[in-house]
């Protein structure tokens, strides 16, 4: 299995979509990375933690599941890239590949130690763009596959029609 560990705020600094977000409110910009995760999740089926430094939200260890995304928000002496490194070790198995999405070029050389593969903020953003423009044109081509009809009938009789053979009244 692909495992993917997310350096949160590093990717929100890096990403254009998240640092404008950010500049507001910074828990819509965490919110949102969180989401797209989930849809990288959804896409690759690779499972995927994000983690948070705890310096910016001050407090006590947090983990959470949030869209089938995996959060951690650190402890209050712990950065995230203490936590990935940690990460890397729990989680490194002979079947189990774990990338890590940092720009932190540090933090790139340790994991690389620890045996992971690294993904830049960069990369990870043309792949999630990817990813993005992909589950568009799926969706677009499930949504052109309207049920066929060799009789011409008005759009509000096929509707009447579409609702009888779902079911709804």
């Amino acid at each position: 299995m692909d495992i993917l560990l997310v350096d949160g705020y590093n990717i929100i600094g890096a990403w254009k979509e998240l640092r404008a977000l950010k500049t507001d409110k910074l828990i819509d910009a965490r919110d949102r990375l969180i989401e797209m995760m989930a849809e990288y999740k959804a896409y690759t089926g690779w499972r995927v933690i994000v983690v948070f430094d705890a310096h910016l939200v001050p407090g006590i260890e947090k983990k959470k599941k949030q869209y089938d995304v995996e959060v951690i928000f650190t402890g209050k002496n712990e950065t995230a890239d203490e936590r990935i490194e940690k990460l890397t070790n729990q989680l490194k198995t002979r079947r189990d590949q774990i990338h890590v999405a940092t720009s932190d070029m540090t933090e790139q050389w340790v994991i690389f130690a620890h045996g992971a593969l690294r993904i830049s903020a960069r990369e990870l953003e043309i792949e999630m763009e990817l990813v993005q423009a992909n589950i568009t044109k799926q969706i677009k081509s499930i949504q052109e596959q309207r049920p066929y009809s060799k009789i011409n009938l008005p759009d509000e009789i096929a509707e009447i029609f579409e609702k009888w053979r779902r079911g709804i009244k």
